[in-house]
């Protein structure tokens, strides 16, 4: 039973990277400790762009557990471009549906999301964009998330 494991196991792992390798660009998450998001805890990410024709999707990814208390989960999104410009949004991420089940991928307890952001998207600067990405949620500590991130993937293959 062990040995049929690890072939699964290998098996998806192997699957997983080559049909993803070469379509992200960006992939990073950070932990938040003891599972909490506070207010004042502004992740940042520095991408280094060389690309200005193609087009990417711009992600946010992020990890909650079950005992998360809300079906959504509010952000704001700062863009400072190459020439220090910025672009601030607001959004909101479905994290269950109507009835209270969880969207996403979930294994356990644990739910996986990936919200997109931006479709389509054409950096028209060549340089580094940073991205700042705050909870904007009504409450100082948002419990049960384990971690969030940007991917920036480029359409098509």
């Amino acid at each position: 039973m062990k040995q049929t494991l690890k072939i699964i196991t290998a098996i998806a792992l192997a699957a997983c990277v080559f049909s993803c390798g070469n379509s992200v660009m960006y992939d990073r998450v950070v932990d938040m400790p003891d599972e909490q998001w506070n207010r004042d805890s502004i992740l940042m990410f520095e991408v280094p762009v060389t690309d200005t024709i193609g087009a990417y999707n711009i992600l946010f990814c992020n990890r909650i557990t079950g005992q998360y208390p809300f079906s959504n989960m509010f952000l704001f999104i700062t863009i400072t471009a190459p020439d220090r410009t910025h672009q601030t949004d607001t959004l909101e991420c479905l994290l269950a549906d109507k009835r209270g089940k969880w969207l996403g991928k979930g294994f356990g307890s644990v739910w996986t999301n990936d919200i997109v952001y931006k479709r389509n998207i054409v950096f028209p600067k060549k340089g580094n964009y940073t991205f700042y990405i705050e909870q904007a949620m009504r409450i100082e500590n948002l419990e049960h998330v384990l971690d969030a991130g940007l991917r920036i993937e480029k359409v098509g293959k």
